[in-house]
């Protein structure tokens, strides 16, 4: 590689990390946003959200990295072409195939990173967060122990302490549940108390009363109690059907043990085939847009105007190589016999790249405009 391919290869990691960085900002105070408000707002502490956040991190990592190489294959090669860096190498003889290298190597480079997070850092995150999530989960005392305001652990459950004593006890309770599309019950009661018995948790009420309200008949009845026993357990919502989640499973399982998997997890080979194939295409794609992004601003001449045309075109046809990937990963959800679909937005990425280098090389446009000017 000479001096100049470095060069360009530097410049291409450069501003790749500069977009990388903002894009994942973006992205990730998006989701954070919603994400402090549910674990704030069902009592959870600021280092579970941090700890979530950051678990989030691979994932959001793994959606932005395609665009940063695009993004950083435009820019790089837009700037080089306005500074007449790549004038000077076409007036030397260069060809835009010798031109593309550093792209080729960068998209590489990016093709590797995707591949690291694909195959390791993202199904370790997934588990780890898939972990902790049941942990929460399973954690009502933290979800219901916040005193002076309205949690709702579960849709359609609204759950108020007033005021929590030193050694437990609930004072002045408010459990609203309508999760009956038939049947809405609201109980209160003076005073609560938490107790746990092996897996379940049972929330007792003393002196109270349980208001139910018959959605069909509109009647309401009214019973008062002494004390009553309320199952909270089922607020927990927790996957029963013992299902393993593909994502969180290892590269080397789902090749060597997908018949285990089949068999014993619940999986099918669509899942295995989808999620296996999947990860490889990934990495294609990072190699695919980068090499999209450089040619698409090779194609024609220098202009006042600038290269907006060609700017354009690269991203349209970023939007379609994206957009075949999710029809293509549907197709093959159903067949696993299809896998080499997952294959196609990264394939013919390289195919248009390969036509756009080709035609910078032979430009059309000028060969048939002398072939109409009269002799």
């Amino acid at each position: 590689m000479s001096r100049f391919d470095r060069y360009v290869l530097s410049q291409f990691l450069l501003f790749f990390g500069f977009f990388a960085l903002v894009l994942v900002a973006v992205f990730w105070v998006n989701r954070a946003v919603v994400l402090f408000d549910k674990l704030i707002g069902d009592g959870q502490s600021a280092l579970v959200f941090l700890e979530l956040s950051a678990l989030s991190l691979p994932n959001l990592i793994r959606i932005v990295l395609p665009i940063a190489a695009f993004a950083s294959g435009v820019w790089v090669t837009n700037r080089l072409n306005s500074e007449s860096e790549l004038t000077v190498l076409k007036a030397t003889g260069t060809s835009p195939w010798q031109m593309a290298r550093p792209a080729l190597a960068f998209g590489i480079v990016a093709a590797v990173m995707m591949s690291v997070l694909t195959h390791f850092l993202l199904p370790a995150s997934i588990h780890q967060l898939s972990i902790r999530e049941s942990e929460i989960a399973r954690n009502l005392t933290a979800r219901l122990l916040s005193e002076g305001s309205f949690l709702h652990p579960t849709k359609d459950v609204t759950f108020f302490i007033s005021r929590i004593d030193d050694d437990g006890t609930l004072n002045e309770v408010f459990l609203s549940d309508t999760r009956s599309a038939h049947e809405s019950t609201i109980y209160t009661a003076a005073e609560a108390f938490l107790v746990r018995d092996n897996d379940r948790t049972h929330l007792i009420m003393v002196n109270g009363m349980a208001q139910r309200l018959n959605e069909d008949s509109r009647l309401m009845s009214t019973t008062v109690f002494s004390d009553f026993s309320y199952d909270i357990s089922a607020l927990a919502s927790q996957d029963k059907s013992g299902r393993v989640n593909v994502k969180t499973l290892s590269t080397s399982d789902l090749m060597l043990e997908s018949e285990t998997l089949i068999a014993e997890k619940g999986l099918t080979a669509n899942d295995i085939a989808e999620e296996l194939h999947l990860r490889f295409a990934r990495a294609l794609i990072c190699v695919a847009v980068a090499l999209v992004g450089f040619s698409s601003l090779m194609l024609g001449s220098f202009s006042r105007f600038g290269v907006w045309r060609q700017v354009l075109l690269a991203f349209l046809l970023l939007v379609v190589l994206e957009g075949l990937r999710s029809p293509m990963g549907a197709m093959v959800e159903k067949d696993a016999a299809n896998w080499p679909l997952l294959y196609l937005p990264g394939a013919a990425g390289l195919v248009i790249a390969a036509v756009f280098l080709q035609l910078a090389s032979r430009p059309v446009m000028p060969a048939l405009r002398r072939r109409r000017e009269p002799s």
